[in-house]
């Protein structure tokens, strides 16, 4: 199956050279001890002129391995609420990334709630924004991309815990790489905040707490599902460490304080 290009256009330049130097600015920035290798990171998926930097910021310091585990959102009612794809490649502006079939095939066997589903990643852009900072940064990746609707948390629990027993099994590094924004549409004070609570859960490495922080203080984090997933399968890998590269709104670019969305970059290791 070949999976084409949603948002090219829109959330990020349709023009190769023009993303190419996109990324390449948004990733410049290396830490002082250089690249760092990472189990997992957790990166926004706005258009690029939001939340570029933050993403960008990320995966500039970081050891991108050959096979990346990309764990979104379903922000769109229509397919299986786990859903994955374990055949083909998904298309971008420059070129196709393709799948790693090995690992989504044993993701399947082990985990009876990821359906293989192409109707929910079709229009999704949560995990299609994360493709061109892999193939300018690491351009010989593979990838295995899983859309998550539910926020049934025994579901999200189950889901991380599969992922994360089964990338302890496996002798080759694979990067967790998950995306969520945080907060939407109140004003910049609000929103920072409503991320701050959910940042210290993250922080802490607590996927109880960051549900339940979610819920009791309405904060509409829209990755919640895959964030508690990708916590509890930190829990199986034995990560110890959670650090926050970037924290950021959108009223950076839009000038716009009264109605702003949330960014954050972080890595786990």
């Amino acid at each position: 199956m070949l999976r084409l290009p949603a948002v090219a256009g829109q959330f990020y330049s349709a023009d190769p050279r023009e993303l190419t130097r996109d990324i390449r600015q948004f990733a410049k920035q290396i830490s002082e001890q250089g690249k760092k290798s990472v189990k997992a990171c957790l990166v926004p998926h706005a258009g690029y002129v939001y939340s570029g930097r933050v993403a960008g910021a990320v995966f500039g310091q970081i050891e991108i391995p050959k096979i990346v585990l990309l764990l979104g959102v379903r922000h769109f009612p229509r397919g299986e609420s786990a859903a994955i794809l374990s055949d083909g490649a998904w298309r971008t502006p420059f070129g196709d990334a393709p799948i790693d079939s090995h690992l989504a095939k044993a993701l399947k066997e082990k985990c009876s709630l990821l359906k293989e589903d192409a109707v929910a990643h079709a229009q999704e852009h949560s995990l299609e924004v994360q493709l061109p900072f892999l193939q300018v940064l690491r351009p010989d990746f593979q990838f295995v991309p899983i859309a998550l609707g539910t926020i049934r948390f025994e579901e999200l629990q189950t889901i991380g815990e599969v992922i994360g027993e089964l990338l302890y099994e496996r002798k080759d590094e694979i990067l967790l790489l998950t995306t969520s924004d945080l907060n939407h549409y109140e004003d910049e004070a609000e929103t920072r905040r409503k991320d701050e609570i959910a940042i210290a859960e993250l922080e802490a490495l607590d996927p109880h707490g960051l549900y339940a922080a979610c819920r009791a203080e309405s904060i509409s984090m829209c990755g919640l599902g895959p964030a508690v997933a990708m916590l509890f399968a930190l829990r199986k890998l034995g990560a110890t460490r959670a650090e926050t590269v970037m924290h950021a709104s959108s009223a950076a670019t839009s000038g716009d304080y009264r109605r702003v969305v949330g960014y954050v970059g972080m890595t786990f290791c």
